[in-house]
């Protein structure tokens, strides 16, 4: 069956994708950037997707089309080789990956719009094609936690701020007693209290993801007043990545959560130029 591998090349772990037209995204995979040495080589990336489109019963000859979006520039070149050598194709890059990139049908009012990453403009494209609202907040919670705004068809730009799994690895190995952290909380209380840790362990993670949420809440209302001055209530705010749907829980400024929202992005864009 005619399948795209979908591919979202963060700093931490290169997500991958596969997508079938009439059936959208089918199977998702997550794996490490690259091993302690540095980047694989193209054979090791090239045989890493092969292994996983063995897993879902699909030849080298199935796939139609390969989609990425990067930002991490020394894989680009790793990818291109090894899509061309084990599946005879070639990479079609989101802008901001390769200046011919795939296009986005979205306006860049970015300073310097090159400079945005890939990742960014790529969900914003997302967003506003699943959401009709006349602004968007899409909230990313990756290596780092990002807030993009859109206005209408248009990419404004954001907010770049830190992200909760590096924060609780830097608390984690930059002090000796502290314990492990798992990210894990009760429910959320219904009468929109915080529980009060009693425990060091408690403590920490209650304070990353009330901490993550309370900054959602208190940026997401800041932007929606500048994006819509008397009519905040107009926008919506849509929460991706990893941890969008632990915190969107404790955090009803969130609206939607879209875990897989960059890979719709990709799906969508690669639709509308095959």
């Amino acid at each position: 069956m005619e399948t795209v591998l979908l591919l979202d090349v963060g700093n931490t772990n290169v997500k991958i994708a596969l997508a079938r037209p009439d059936h959208g995204l089918v199977a998702s995979y997550a794996l490490p950037t690259a091993p302690a040495c540095g980047l694989d080589t193209p054979d090791a990336w090239g045989l890493k997707l092969l292994d996983i489109c063995r897993v879902e019963n699909v030849s080298p000859g199935q796939v139609t089309g390969i989609v990425a979006s990067s930002v991490v520039p020394p894989m680009n070149p790793v990818l291109v080789h090894a899509a061309k050598r084990f599946f005879g194709q070639a990479v079609r890059f989101a802008p901001g990956t390769a200046p011919e990139g795939l296009p986005l049908p979205i306006e860049n009012r970015y300073a310097r719009p090159a400079e945005v990453g890939a990742d960014r403009l790529v969900t914003a494209f997302a967003a506003r094609e699943l959401c009709d609202a006349p602004a968007l907040i899409v909230v990313d919670y990756g290596t780092a936690t990002t807030f993009d705004c859109v206005l209408e068809g248009a990419y404004l730009g954001g907010l770049i701020c830190p992200g909760l799994l590096s924060s609780a690895r830097a608390l984690a190995t930059g002090t000796a007693k502290l314990p492990h952290i798992t990210l894990e909380i009760p429910p959320a209380r219904a009468d929109g209290g915080l529980d009060i840790g009693a425990s060091t362990s408690q403590s920490l993670n209650l304070g990353l993801i009330h901490g993550f949420a309370a900054m959602t809440e208190g940026l997401a209302a800041r932007l929606s007043r500048t994006l819509l001055p008397g009519r905040e209530d107009e926008a919506r705010v849509i929460a991706t990545g990893g941890f969008a749907a632990r915190i969107a829980q404790v955090c009803p400024a969130v609206h939607e959560v879209r875990e897989d929202l960059l890979m719709e992005g990709l799906w969508r864009a690669y639709q509308r130029v095959r």
